[in-house]
């Protein structure tokens, strides 16, 4: 898959107010009984936006988690990152050449108002998530939100090369519980794309033609979905995609009770905007799950001392908070808690601009690529990395090291393989002022301020940004804290020059980085584009597994070569659960602490 999760940052305040005024219905640790009437509190650092989290507005971590407990899917990964199959139905590779994937849904597969979950939903997302049916490259407004399309426009607002690679519309059985996809190219992580983990199947198809087409019979209006995109409707499509786009998302409870239809155990009953949200087991479902926890209300709150006094308080059963050394000794000192480190799924980075007039841009030097490209490996030689984890990581992970893969967490299997060639550590090791200085020289003339922007109520990037700042100006640049506390927003707008935030991984294929640095790609926010890199990027693709830490190196050889910007460090991860709850386990994928929900048990 090709898709990471922005991870929302939290921060280190002073723990002040628990986590909001209001206790949600059965909020409280007062429950007894069997687990027939549990309730579980889990505290989060970002509130819930939508139901899609396929859009670039969608594609949050705080969403992922939730569909997930809310959808069923046809696999995902377990805490030993293996693939396991899903409730939703069967996935077979029924054909090498062409590369062919048949998916077959269970007879128990139904969205939660009765509908069958049928090829039409995997169709829509299949068309939605491929861009094979735009009609313009992008229909965003200047500051990144995506404009309404009039008649004529096809967009949907999304792009993963994966989904890009079937060309064709699936063949589907005449009852539509089997949909067979034809890639146009060998794809070496298809057992992980179309309907697995935090994805699913992704919208109900029959609510978006109620939405979308004005259709009310469900059966009538799946089959509409899939006549639209098997003639390439330009007309019904623009519909279709503006709901998919923007229609399912809120954030507190909506009226309108289609927008939450959902086909997995839970179903979400109330949502206090910027508080709580709450999901109950839903008696209509009949998949196979029997998740043992009737209630789950998640519980909002970006600071993460508050999120501890939560815990302490017994407020919050179960948290994730992000880490710090005040954090979690405070963790420690709690009675009847659980605390666990390890290594998160996300990892910490900078993102250059490459496309908005700035110090980074080409634009900005008379279109003279290299000379942008030395501001560029200026600015990274004065990055701190070794300073921020010693001084910021290390006391929460003494073994912390500075991570020098773009593509690969420091435990992976292909880390030291990728690191000894991609040339990383050779030239940004350690900071390099002289080197930077002259790098400057070279391009003369007045370079224009870096604009940082970074979660400016994140203690821990509050000290990064100034660790950055202090050793960029002893370089010669000046430095505008653009920091924000709705920077997630603002991603790819170009209003900064340089980005300070966090992907969370969603995959173990070789093939999960490509949104990031494709051009035209979802994840690219800084608008880097190189034919080279596409071209690597292709062949990963297609390749076999035996390829994949080879052209992987060659890929971030070709990043590093660019100055394109610089991983920093593997996020120290931090579990607090109290003892009444088991059941709980981690995986450094998304959605981390969520993945097995049905094993979690409360206890009084």
């Amino acid at each position: 898959m090709n898709k990471r999760f922005l991870a929302a940052g939290a921060s280190v305040a002073a723990a002040a107010m628990v986590l909001s005024a209001c206790t949600p219905p059965g909020g409280g640790n007062d429950d007894n009984g069997g687990s027939e009437n549990q309730v579980l509190n889990v505290g989060w650092n970002q509130a819930f936006s939508s139901m899609n989290n396929m859009t670039s507005y969608g594609n949050a971590t705080a969403n992922a988690n939730l569909l997930y407990m809310m959808n069923d899917n046809f696999g995902y990964y377990d805490d030993k990152l293996e693939e396991q199959p899903g409730d939703l139905g069967t996935m077979e590779k029924v054909s090498d050449d062409p590369l062919k994937v048949k998916y077959t849904f269970k007879d128990t597969a139904k969205w939660s108002d009765g509908t069958p979950v049928d090829a039409a939903d995997l169709a829509l997302t299949w068309a939605a998530r491929s861009t094979n049916f735009n009609t313009v490259e992008s229909n965003n407004n200047d500051d990144g939100t995506v404009k309404e399309n009039d008649e004529s426009t096809v967009y949907f607002d999304s792009a993963d090369i994966a989904y890009k690679l079937i060309e064709e519309f699936p063949e589907v059985s005449d009852d539509s519980k089997e949909a067979t996809f034809t890639y146009s190219k060998p794809f070496a992580d298809w057992s992980s794309n179309l309907g697995f983990g935090t994805d699913g199947v992704g919208v109900p198809a029959h609510i978006v033609a109620k939405k979308a087409l004005g259709i009310e019979d469900p059966a009538e209006g799946k089959k509409a979905i899939m006549d639209a995109i098997k003639n390439n409707d330009k007309a019904a499509l623009s519909k279709i995609s503006n709901v998919w786009n923007s229609g399912f998302n809120f954030a507190s409870m909506p009226e309108d009770e289609d927008l939450l239809v959902h086909n997995g155990p839970y179903k979400m009953t109330d949502f206090k905007e910027g508080q709580y949200l709450t999901l109950e087991l839903d008696p209509n479902y009949s998949g196979p799950k029997k998740p043992k926890v009737k209630t789950v209300t998640i519980r909002y709150n970006g600071d993460p001392m508050a999120m501890v006094q939560a815990v302490e308080n017994g407020e919050v059963d179960l948290t994730q908070p992000q880490s710090s050394a005040d954090v979690l000794d405070a963790a420690k000192a709690i009675d009847g808690v659980n605390v666990k480190t390890a290594d998160d799924a996300t990892y910490e980075h900078v993102d250059l601009t490459f496309n908005n007039n700035g110090p980074f841009d080409p634009a900005s030097y008379g279109g003279d690529e290299e000379k942008a490209k030395k501001v560029r490996q200026a600015m990274l030689k004065t990055i701190p990395r070794q300073e921020i984890v010693d001084k910021i990581i290390k006391p929460l992970n003494p073994d912390a090291i500075v991570r020098d893969s773009y593509t690969q967490a420091p435990d992976s299997p292909m880390y030291e393989e990728i690191v000894g060639g991609n040339g990383m550590a050779e030239e940004y090791s350690e900071v390099n002022i002289d080197d930077a200085k002259k790098l400057l020289e070279e391009v003369g003339g007045e370079i224009k301020p870096v604009r940082i922007m970074y979660d400016n109520t994140n203690t821990r990037r509050q000290q990064e940004f100034q660790l950055i700042k202090e050793s960029a100006e002893k370089a010669g640049f000046k430095i505008e804290d653009v920091g924000d506390v709705n920077w997630s927003t603002r991603l790819g707008d170009g209003s900064y020059d340089l980005a300070l935030f966090g992907w969370q991984t969603t995959s173990t294929g070789i093939t999960g980085s490509d949104a990031n640095y494709r051009k035209g790609s979802q994840n690219n926010y800084g608008g880097y584009s190189n034919p080279e890199t596409d071209k690597i990027l292709d062949e990963l693709l297609v390749a076999p597994e035996a390829d994949g830490a080879k052209l992987s190196t060659e890929l971030e050889k070709q990043l590093v070569d660019d100055a394109f910007g610089l991983p920093i460090f593997q996020f120290p991860g931090l579990t607090i659960s109290r003892d009444s709850v088991s059941g709980v386990s981690n995986t450094t994928v998304s959605p981390t602490v969520f993945w097995n929900y049905w094993d979690w048990e409360k206890t009084n």
